[in-house]
């Protein structure tokens, strides 16, 4: 894809049948592209200002050539199964910006803060040539470290007075971010936050090859730390190119991809089989199930 304007239309057809295509439609139509596009993670904890500073942040990397996709995802209801989708209204500032495309989706089935569908959205941006992708999760907290699989660079979005959110995501997304986002840099405690990332960035750096994670003080609202934010990105980047792992990030990622369509197709056989089904031994039911699946 050049710089130019995005087919709107005919990239919303192929992102919705990519969403609702099934699983044999979903391996018919996987391929492997020449080039990926970066993926960046925007995670944390739910009312920490993800959209916002999404939004602001895709501004800045135009600065960058290439299209940047963002897929905004939303908590799907246990009970209707049904999603707000509302990522975009935070967002309208980008509506009419000719090289960015929003999709906000529904999580739907999958638990960790994505959606169970997001492999195959992230292809369609793959093979559309898009060159940056962000990726807003729901906000989940700890169980949110899943996205480590599927992204290049995870920026953690935090706000003054989360040591106790701190405490709780210790063994989850908190190690595994590549840039921690202080927003709202100018309310009280701000200081104190990013001191105790950084001390977390010191530990988990020494453990992850080297990498220690930038704290960046920002503010969605008023654009503060907007370019170090950016820059810190592209700093993760260039040390990722400098690093002899591609191979092992790619296995990650399509063990991540094909552990989602087994999981989807193991919900489609779950639809199948009547109630009456499920009152034999669990050994029955499991092996039927396998049995199902294999013929799938």
């Amino acid at each position: 894809m050049t710089d130019g304007p995005i087919a709107r239309r005919a990239l919303a057809r192929r992102l919705s049948a990519a969403a609702n295509q099934s699983v044999a439609e979903a391996l018919g139509r996987t391929a492997t592209v020449d080039r990926a596009a970066r993926r960046i993670a925007m995670t944390g904890p739910p009312g920490a200002g993800k959209s916002t500073l999404t939004g602001v942040l895709a501004r800045e990397r135009l600065k960058h050539p290439g299209a940047i996709g963002i897929l905004a995802i939303d908590p799907s209801s246990p009970v209707s199964g049904g999603a707000i989708l509302g990522d975009r209204i935070r967002m309208e500032s980008l509506a009419d910006e000719p090289r960015i495309y929003i999709r906000s989706i529904a999580s739907r089935a999958a638990t960790g803060g994505l959606a169970d569908n997001l492999p195959d959205l992230l292809d369609v941006f793959d093979a559309e040539g898009f060159a940056e992708i962000f990726v807003e999760t729901v906000g989940v907290g700890q169980a949110e470290h899943e996205i480590r699989h599927l992204a290049d660079t995870i920026v953690l979005v935090l706000l003054p007075g989360a040591g106790d959110q701190i405490q709780m995501m210790k063994s989850g997304i908190l190690e595994a971010a590549d840039v921690y986002a202080v927003n709202k840099c100018d309310l009280e405690g701000a200081d104190r936050l990013a001191s105790e990332l950084r001390a977390v960035s010191k530990l988990a750096g020494t453990s992850r090859g080297g990498w220690f994670a930038p704290v960046v003080a920002v503010s969605a609202t008023a654009g503060t730390g907007i370019a170090k934010l950016s820059d810190a990105i592209d700093a993760h980047a260039r040390w990722q190119a400098s690093v002899p792992d591609a191979g092992r990030r790619f296995s990650a990622r399509r063990a991540c991809q094909v552990r989602k369509l087994v999981e989807r197709r193991l919900g489609e056989v779950l639809g199948t089989m009547p109630p009456d089904s499920m009152r034999r031994p669990i050994a029955e039911i499991y092996a039927d199930i396998v049995k199902r699946l294999a013929v799938g």
